[in-house]
């Protein structure tokens, strides 16, 4: 296994739209491993194929209460409840800002095996399906801020970037 390199705010590969995961194969499985090592070592609890440079449609998710695993071709629905809860992501180390998620959604998609599954879920995981799913869209969490908060988000990072490169 292998800490695999996450993409940050700026690369490319963040904003295209993924395509779908046909192959589920012995590639597949050694990826999902290295996925999984380098989402507990970061740490999160969900990381998206683009995220390390594969712009095919899977992540691996961990929501630290039982609730972990792996889904390919994910599609979202019956998403119930919307509240605001701070967020942050992987590939915009740092800062977390309150973003608006369905406490409640279900998840139709593909297990490890390539068979069909289905998800309910609600808070945490809810949450974790439904920015993974975002980023296999091309989407990051800051896309659903209004422009006050994104500038925010964007201030809080280049205060860490100048902090980083200072030394500090």
């Amino acid at each position: 296994m292998a800490i695999l390199q996450i993409r940050t705010l700026g690369d490319p590969v963040l904003r295209e739209r993924c395509r779908p995961l046909e192959r589920f194969d012995a590639w597949l499985r050694a990826t999902v491993e290295d996925m999984i090592e380098t989402m507990h070592a970061a740490p999160g609890v969900g990381l998206a194929a683009n995220q390390v440079g594969i712009p095919l449609r899977f992540f691996v998710y961990d929501d630290g209460e039982g609730h972990q695993g792996f889904v390919a071709n994910p599609e979202l629905f019956d998403l119930d409840a919307f509240e605001e809860i701070d967020e942050g992501c992987l590939s915009i180390p740092g800062p977390f800002h309150p973003t608006r998620r369905a406490l409640r959604c279900r998840l139709r998609g593909q297990d490890l095996d390539g068979r069909p599954i289905e998800i309910e879920a609600e808070g945490l995981l809810a949450r974790i399906f439904q920015h993974e799913t975002d980023h296999l869209d091309g989407k990051l969490y800051i896309d659903r801020l209004d422009a006050a908060g994104r500038r925010e988000v964007l201030r809080q990072l280049r205060e860490l970037e100048l902090k980083r490169v200072q030394g500090g």
